[in-house]
């Protein structure tokens, strides 16, 4: 007869992760280095981007990545906030083809980081994480220090919780925060999810096929370029 040590019995328990899933290549690209480390849950945002075609991409790579589960927020009040600020959900305001700080969205990530914590917490889940990387620079909300100071104040925020079991402490992670850059994220991709990554969404506007003119497209164009990847992105133009 077969005996088993109890330790045989026991199933590895993954640890969750949040991450904030646009459905742009660097966030399905940073979901896939995670997806072998965590069970995944997804958080997208409707804020009133123009770009409302990277929700219908975040929606197919959720599937595709197994997510535990996805959900879409619906923030679109942001735009009225917002105004004319920036261009992204302004239809007054062009998008430029190289950067400028008018593509700034203000806080962004640290509206979209704040929900998905809360998500976290209730979740008990241990990272929250984004898919900035090291060409964010020009994003004051991309930054690891800036990543740094907001996990410390939702762990504040929650330090009791914390300090008696009923919640896990969260660690905001990102590329950014490991030296990396979208392409070294790209190679990541390609060698995780193969070709479908072309299918990914990085332009800032929501035409039929990706502008590439904007600077999101310049950037996704010029990272593959340093990455040694053939660019397989349909752009209307090259």
């Amino acid at each position: 007869m077969l005996k088993y040590k109890q330790d045989d019995w026991k199933v590895q328990i993954m640890k969750k992760a949040i991450i904030v899933f646009s459905g742009g290549i660097d966030s399905v690209c940073a979901a896939s280095f995670l997806k072998s480390k965590y069970e995944l849950y997804g958080i997208s945002f409707s804020y009133g981007q123009k770009a409302d075609k990277e929700i219908v991409a975040a929606k197919k790579f959720a599937k595709k990545l197994g997510m535990k589960q996805h959900k879409i927020i619906d923030i679109g009040f942001m735009k009225n906030l917002y105004g004319n600020s920036n261009v992204l959900t302004s239809t007054k305001r062009k998008i430029p083809g190289k950067f400028d700080y008018s593509i700034v969205v203000p806080i962004r990530n640290a509206v979209f980081l704040s929900i998905a914590s809360a998500w976290a917490y209730t979740l008990n889940a241990e990272l929250v994480a984004y898919g900035a990387h090291t060409g964010d620079r020009h994003y004051p909300d991309c930054r690891p220090i800036f990543a740094k100071k907001l996990e410390s104040a939702f762990n504040l925020g929650e330090s009791d919780g914390i300090n008696s079991g009923l919640r896990n402490s969260l660690r905001i992670w990102s590329p950014y925060s490991e030296g990396l850059s979208k392409s070294d994220i790209l190679k990541m991709g390609i060698r995780n999810l193969g070709n479908s990554i072309f299918n990914t969404w990085s332009c800032y506007s929501s035409k039929q096929s990706h502008c590439g003119v904007c600077e999101s497209c310049n950037n996704r164009k010029n990272a593959f370029a340093k990455a040694g990847i053939n660019d397989k992105t349909r752009y209307l133009k090259a």
